[in-house]
């Protein structure tokens, strides 16, 4: 019995030292090993204070800024530390009621979690940092960082230079972690696009809080504190001062002007109607202009540039009659004896030149843009006696056309570029189940460049290049040059540097005949209302059918004002393309616009007599005339969806979930 007593009481000892070893390990490891309560005390003592860096500059071609930055502040919030704020004194501060600052502590919560700052307001302006500045030591969790803000000191190029925002949780997972939550991004634009170049690279200074949560110095006099390291400068081919010009004239109307130097691709100026103030999306309000922006209807925020898809008219012909004298199929003496119509298919194409003589030969036709003799033009390239099949002709035409760089992206250095539509055989299988010919797409008014046939404005800027350049052209681009410019930057920019031939079969005299017919459109034809004097403009007028859905009908609408142009003739410096929607014939609304975009970029002015043309033209509303309705009618559409929502409590629980969106968009 003593033994067995005396064996239990050593086993009772084994337990009682055990436990002590276990817990002199564990002490030695919390005090020794681990750092987490260290990692504690050092987020209790010191705040990592995020420098964000400025982010990269723009420049035009004259090496002015046209996108800089300015310093701003935002007000970020730590929850698990703000538990001992005074919410009402604070609220009153911040010009928020309590439910307003409890909405926004739960998002805080829920963007980035208890323990780490989230943005509670961004961009504060300057009198709500002086308030906040001075009692930031009130309100624990709750602190000022330094964001480098944009400002656009011209006003301008807003659909070009694009905008930044916060990265939200899409971006943060695609960048592999690489951006945190209050991190700002490129979201459109050449701030998009180059977001590599511009972002920088963020640095952290850490400062020593008191017991009161005051930032009181810096933590080991700044030995682990890193320097934000600024993005790079991007230099442009921009012309800030053309761009003012294009997009004054661009004013009260929906369409767009793009302007490209032909030797090297590089954009001049590229302006959308209706556009906006670039600055209304950068500061306080921000938030608030994005949504009225967003809900309009005549879309400010779209890039008709590189994103309206119009049909070419009349300014495809010049294109049109260099693949026929590519393929053999016409010759500089060819005509069409043309009386007002066209009446080699079944249905007639109507010409708007009935006098006889217009199109005796291909100089002429251009000159007068001749229906019939490009209806022929097309009739006779479908039906290529090489091919003996219209599927192989066409097929062949495509080809064409997308060397030309139609019907697909270009490869433009801005995001979200559309492509366009040349048709092929398959479209015209679908609609017409197989049994088609050339006069099924010649009716139509493919020759004369409708029908199937979408093209974008920067496309037609383009393909001007091709014929200025007598064949070739280089990919439309924004930038010349980045600063410090690395290998891989010149990965970058090197498809924007190769030379593309499109045309190399067709001898200069031959494109000088087309040349020649362009020159006489301005000299003597459809757009005589373009003639500068000493300055030998090319060009083409195109006067596109416009039509729209409107309340379940289609509603013709007065047609679209097109226009394309080289200058000057002996060494083409410019090409522009302008397309004004419901604008009328090409010589109404395009032309003029063009012929004073062309004289402000050759001489660097415009003559005095020339403003009262400005003025006219940028005070002319040519804005459609449903554009107040269909505005009405979305406006109503979300008013029902809202009053919806804050009377159904399921409404309520599926917009929660993100499974609707009230604005309707």
């Amino acid at each position: 019995m003593a033994l067995f007593n005396q064996s239990r009481s050593g086993i009772i000892r084994l337990i009682f030292l055990g436990i002590f070893l276990l817990i002199l390990l564990q002490l030695l490891n919390l005090q020794v090993f681990s750092g987490k309560y260290q990692q504690l005390a050092m987020d209790n003592a010191v705040f990592p204070k995020v420098r964000y860096p400025d982010r990269g500059i723009i420049f035009d071609r004259k090496n002015r800024a046209i996108l800089n930055n300015t310093i701003m502040y935002d007000l970020v919030v730590t929850p698990s530390e703000a538990k001992q704020t005074d919410i009402i004194s604070f609220a009153e501060v911040l010009g928020i009621d309590t439910a307003e600052y409890k909405k926004r502590m739960l998002e805080a919560r829920f963007k980035n979690g208890p323990y780490r700052p989230s943005i509670f307001e961004d961009l504060l302006t300057p009198e709500l940092h002086a308030r906040l500045e001075e009692d930031i030591w009130k309100f624990p969790g709750f602190a000022l960082v330094e964001r480098p803000v944009r400002v656009y000191p011209f006003n301008t190029a807003a659909h070009i230079l694009g905008y930044i925002g916060e990265a939200d949780s899409g971006i943060i997972k695609r960048s592999h972690g690489f951006y945190r939550m209050g991190d700002y991004t490129g979201i459109s634009g050449l701030e998009s696009y180059y977001e590599s170049v511009l972002m920088g690279q963020r640095g952290v200074q850490y400062m020593i809080k008191d017991n009161k949560n005051r930032l009181v110095g810096n933590y080991e006099e700044g030995r682990f504190d890193t320097a934000a390291i600024a993005g790079r400068n991007v230099r442009t081919y921009l012309d800030v001062e053309l761009q003012q010009l294009a997009e004054k004239l661009i004013n009260n109307k929906l369409g767009a002007i793009v302007a490209l130097d032909p030797k090297t691709g590089g954009i001049l100026a590229m302006a959308s109607g209706p556009t906006y103030n670039p600055n209304d999306l950068t500061g306080p309000e921000k938030q608030k202009n994005y949504g009225h922006m967003a809900l309009d209807v005549a879309r400010p925020l779209f890039n008709r540039g590189i994103k309206g898809q119009y049909p070419a008219g009349s300014t495809y012909k010049p294109l049109g009659a260099l693949v026929a004298l590519e393929e053999g199929l016409i010759t500089p003496s060819s005509g069409y004896d043309c009386h007002g119509a066209y009446f080699g298919c079944n249905r007639p194409v109507k010409c708007m030149e009935k006098w006889a003589g217009h199109a005796t030969n291909l100089r002429q036709a251009i000159a007068w843009s001749c229906n019939s003799f490009f209806s022929e033009t097309l009739k006779k390239t479908i039906d290529n006696p090489e091919f003996h099949n219209p599927r192989k002709g066409l097929t062949k035409w495509k080809e064409y056309m997308t060397a030309f760089g139609l019907g697909h992206r270009i490869g433009v250095d801005l995001p979200s570029e559309d492509g366009g539509n040349i048709p092929d055989t398959s479209q015209y299988d679908k609609e017409y189940r197989g049994s088609w010919n050339s006069c099924t797409m010649t009716g139509g008014g493919l020759g004369i460049g409708q029908d199937k046939m979408t093209v974008t404005p920067l496309q037609m800027a383009n393909a001007m290049c091709i014929v200025a350049n007598k064949g070739y052209y280089y990919v439309p681009h924004f930038v010349k040059s980045l600063d410090g410019e690395s290998q891989k930057d010149t990965a970058l920019l090197n498809k924007y540097r190769i030379k593309h031939d499109v045309l190399t079969h067709i001898a200069d005299d031959v494109f000088e005949v087309v040349i020649s017919g362009m020159q006489d459109v301005v000299d003597q034809g459809t757009a005589r209302v373009a003639k500068i004097p000493g300055i030998n403009i090319c060009a083409k007028t195109g006067t596109a059918q416009n039509k729209m859905v409107l309340d379940g009908r289609v509603v013709e609408l007065k047609d679209n004002s097109m226009f394309v142009c080289f200058a000057p003739r002996e060494n083409p410096i410019i090409a522009i393309a302008v397309v004004i929607e419901n604008g009328g014939t090409g010589a109404t609304s395009a032309a003029p616009i063009a012929s004073l975009m062309v004289e402000k970029y050759i001489t660097d002015t415009l003559r005095t007599e020339r403003l009262k043309e400005v003025d006219r033209i940028t005070h002319t509303n040519l804005l459609p005339f449903y554009l107040p309705r269909l505005q009405y009618k979305e406006d109503s559409i979300r008013a029902r969806k809202w009053f919806k929502m804050t009377n159904d409590s399921n409404y309520i629980r599926k917009y929660l979930n993100g499974r609707i969106n009230p604005a309707g968009r």
